[in-house]
């Protein structure tokens, strides 16, 4: 179980306190891409739709036992969905890492941003400082980053489940997840996708990175909550707001992709960890300064 998840929730239901335990799920919807979560409180998250983690859902019997209880979403509390992070299947998971990224959303709107934290809007890639020179390990395929990779000649290898996904000219950078061990302590710079929180093998590949590299965790997936993630070495943190709940989720039930959200209902935002050790986010507790 991912120790990352846990302390996210912790430092999640530490913040908002006692209010947790009056909101429940307004409304839930399962997109092709993106699964999205609205809450109680108005405020909503997403994640990504892990389809490829769930091959056994192929016919009405499977697919009833991997759907997180369809009919019945409705209404649930929230602390009842955030014990799916741990438990159930990857459409299970996602539909409470959704859940978690709202209350992180309210988190956000109640605080601020945290000190020691730069923020700003788009992709996470311009926030990472890595030398031309350095070699970049990608934890998943990201083709506009193999893409600039490629022009540039830089050196990276694109760690990856499905061959597959790769054009003829990304398979040189290939290698096989299996080989993170081997791949990951080589790295300058790691760049990971989010949905490695739903798969859970997130909190691994951090343990592999050697000291002082530059780390990013990026996706809709992403909780962008920095503690947690700081204090495991991660610089940076790119992740989504989604600023109309209403329209991204009936874009999301109408099979709308990121080309049809962000932008519009939802917009990206980037994180960066202006310090190694931020004072309020290298200890067990809270910080209680935002801004």
């Amino acid at each position: 179980m991912s120790s990352l998840l846990r302390e996210i929730e912790a430092d999640v239901l530490e913040r908002l306190g006692p209010a947790v335990a009056d909101l429940t799920i307004e409304r839930a919807v399962l997109g092709l891409f993106f699964v999205g979560v609205k809450l109680s409180n108005d405020v909503a998250g997403m994640c990504a739709t892990p389809l490829k983690a769930v091959p056994q859902a192929v016919c009405c019997p499977s697919s009833a036992q991997a759907m997180p209880a369809p009919g019945k979403v409705r209404g649930r509390p929230v602390r009842q969905a955030l014990e799916d992070l741990y438990r159930g299947g990857p459409l299970r998971r996602a539909l409470a890492i959704a859940t978690l990224n709202a209350l992180v959303e309210t988190v956000w709107r109640k605080l601020g941003s945290p000190d020691g934290i730069l923020a700003r809007e788009g992709d996470a890639l311009a926030a990472l400082r890595v030398d031309p020179h350095h070699h970049v390990v990608l934890v998943g395929a990201f083709p506009p980053y193999m893409r600039e990779f490629i022009r540039e000649e830089r050196s990276f290898h694109v760690l990856e489940l499905d061959a597959s996904v790769l054009k003829p000219e990304e398979l040189p950078f290939f290698v096989p997840a299996s080989q993170a061990a081997d791949t990951v302590p080589h790295a300058h710079a790691l760049v990971v996708t989010g949905t490695t929180l739903i798969n859970d093998t997130l909190d691994g590949l951090l343990d592999l990175a050697r000291p002082g590299t530059e780390i990013a965790v990026i996706g809709p997936t992403v909780p962008l909550l920095p503690g947690p993630f700081a204090r495991r070495g991660v610089r940076v943190m790119g992740g989504v707001r989604v600023t109309e709940p209403d329209t991204l989720l009936d874009c999301l039930a109408e099979g709308g992709s990121g080309y049809h959200v962000f932008g519009k209902s939802a917009q990206r935002v980037t994180l960066r960890v202006e310090q190694r050790t931020p004072p309020c986010l290298t200890h067990s507790g809270f910080c209680p300064r935002f801004h």
